[in-house]
This record gives structure tokens, sequence and C-alpha cells, in this order.
């Protein structure tokens, strides 16, 4: 994924010791089950008693239920991740459709596992996650916000993964929120309805990924990339970041 500058910066001496095994402790952490045990939800949720379907939850601006909730949730904007301050992967919003291919893939017995057993051991993938969780924890240079698009040549698939610093009242780090999506049909459908188009930028320094093509000034998309996309849509994706959190 693309970096921004000051992420990129950072000194590897320092977010290398990011625990991603979660040997510590969160102020909710469930302790006395294995984190990585593919049962670890329903074993934790039965410890602490957890409110389940009909129960209703008192958040700070609404009544709802547990099943009102997760409906909810699921039919949210993009697919959602949660790792508690500790490095422990607590939550997703798990898709309807099972068959649905993900862009950043979570399974429902990765729930509860660590930041070191969610992340394959592959090229640098857990350097690049620690820099991360590193740098929303520490809030570096008042930074609460990571934003990180993936290049893919591809105009017509613009994946972007945004992180942000999730706080308590105090101000006291709690974790990381992951959102990922495909941004690109909100872009069609903008320039669709506004008579615009995505072109590129000549003053670019950073970021030329995307490929210079003809663009239909009626809908914003060329025909001829349309067609190659759905070619493109039969063969996996391999530039997704799919296991980058």
């Amino acid at each position: 994924m693309a970096e921004p500058k000051w992420l990129k910066d950072l000194k590897e001496e320092d977010y290398i010791k990011e625990d991603f095994d979660a040997t510590g402790k969160s102020r909710y952490t469930v302790e006395g089950i294995d984190k990585n045990d593919p049962d670890w939800l329903d074993k934790a949720a039965k410890k602490v008693n957890a409110a389940e379907g009909d129960d209703y939850v008192k958040l700070d601006a609404g009544l709802l239920t547990v099943n009102q909730i997760n409906w909810m949730l699921r039919r949210a904007f993009g697919e959602l991740t949660y790792v508690d301050d500790n490095n422990q992967f607590l939550w997703y919003n798990k898709p309807t459709d099972p068959s649905k291919k993900m862009l950043a893939g979570r399974t429902p017995d990765q729930v509860g596992d660590t930041m070191g057993a969610v992340h394959p051991h592959i090229r640098n993938v857990i350097p690049e996650a620690k820099k991360v969780i590193y740098a929303l924890r520490n809030k570096v240079d008042g930074h609460d916000e990571v934003k990180m698009p993936v290049p893919n040549g591809n105009r017509h698939k613009l994946i972007l993964h945004d992180y942000k610093r999730i706080e308590d009242e105090d101000g006291n780090y709690m974790g990381t929120y992951e959102w990922v999506q495909d941004i690109y049909p909100f872009v069609k459908y903008f320039c669709e309805t506004t008579g615009q188009k995505l072109v590129d930028d000549p003053d670019a320094t950073t970021g030329a990924t995307y490929k210079k093509d003809e663009v239909d000034t009626g809908t914003g998309a060329s025909k001829h990339e349309e067609h190659v996309e759905e070619k493109k849509e039969a063969k996996p994706d391999t530039n997704s970041g799919a296991s980058e959190y």
C-alpha cells in the first residue's frame, strides 16, 4: 500500500517493538482463554455473560438490540475491523453473503486472535502493520488517522485502507479501527451525475500509478476500460492488500 511520507519516515527500531503477540492486558481483556483459540468468541462471550440477540444495549446516542447493531453494521459502507489497545483482533463486520470475497479477508475463527496470528509472516506484512499501529497508538506528529490507497494501475479499482485511532473519553488509546473499500463505484456515480470525469494530473510527483486512457465524457469512464475491468474481475486480486491490517 502507498504510505504517507510521515509514516515512511518512522524509525523501524521504534515501531518494530509493537507487541503483536498481545502479551499485555487491555482494560477489557478476557483472561483465561487462549487468544488464538478458533472458538475464542463463544468461550469469551460465555465467560463475561455477553449481551446477545434481543438484549438491549444503551449507546451514547441510542438504544438498540444486539441484533439491530449486527444488522446495521453488516450493511455499513466498507469492510470494518477493530483491534484493541493490546493488539487483539476483536471484531469485523461479517458479510451477510458467505460467498462474498472480501478485500481484506477475515474469518469468524480469527476473532480473538493476536495481531501476529492474523497477519501472514511473509514479506514486510508484520513490520508494516506494526508501523501503522505504533503511529496511531502514539499519535505521531498529531496524526490520529492513516489513509493508504492500494496502487494497482487500474483507475476502475480504487481500494483504500483507512485506519483510525480509537480513544476513550479521556483521550487514551483504546485501539485501531480499519475501514477498507473500493471507492470507485462512488466516484463513478459522482462523475455520472455531475458530468465530471477522472483525469491524470500532469503535475503529480507521487502515486502516479493509474493508466492514461481515453475517457468517455458522458459517463466519466471509458468503455474500453470497463470491458477490461470485467475480464479482470474473473482473476484473483493479488493487489488488494488483503492481509495487511
